[in-house]
């Protein structure tokens, strides 16, 4: 069944888009070979908004990247020369800001206001209780018990 989603960025420099994501954005990849890189995401969700006839037609397809902490990936992401074209603001159902990749490729970087059912915490397995084998101690020396003591005077 579904197991992932693959997304593509069409663009007139795929070359710089692709060491733009693997150098600037540390997206781990595949190499495939011939240039081409698929690059591994850790996680994806889908929504499904109402068109727009003008801003999202039916049928857009829309691609963002989002982050924990918005203002930390950001100061990261300019660190490592990623050029953002606009403040972040609040869009209600998240932070966003938006970039530009090579190629003329607008995303947006968001940090959602909402939790993903499949992001709570899972409990770590409890470890086993594991059977402690420890050395028996030396067993007490016995005593001669009276009776074994041949007491002067008896006789057997």
């Amino acid at each position: 069944m579904i197991r992932g989603v693959h997304t593509m960025f069409y663009t007139s420099q795929p070359d710089e888009l692709r060491t733009f994501l693997r150098d600037k954005l540390k997206l781990p990849f595949t190499d495939v070979g011939e240039g081409w890189l698929i690059f591994d995401l850790p996680e994806a969700e889908m929504g499904c908004h109402p068109a727009d006839a003008e801003a999202a037609p039916s049928g857009t397809h829309y691609i963002s990247f989002y982050c924990d902490d918005v203002n930390a990936a950001v100061a990261e992401l300019t660190g490592r020369g990623v050029q953002f074209i606009d403040d972040i603001t609040d869009a209600g159902y998240g932070l966003i800001t938006h970039f530009v990749m090579p190629g003329e490729v607008k995303v947006q970087l968001y940090q959602p206001r909402y939790r993903k059912n499949s992001a709570a915490p899972k409990k770590a397995p409890r470890p086993k209780k594991q059977k402690v084998t420890r050395p028996s101690p030396k067993p007490p020396m016995r005593k001669k018990s009276a009776k074994a003591k041949k007491a002067p005077g008896r006789r057997k």
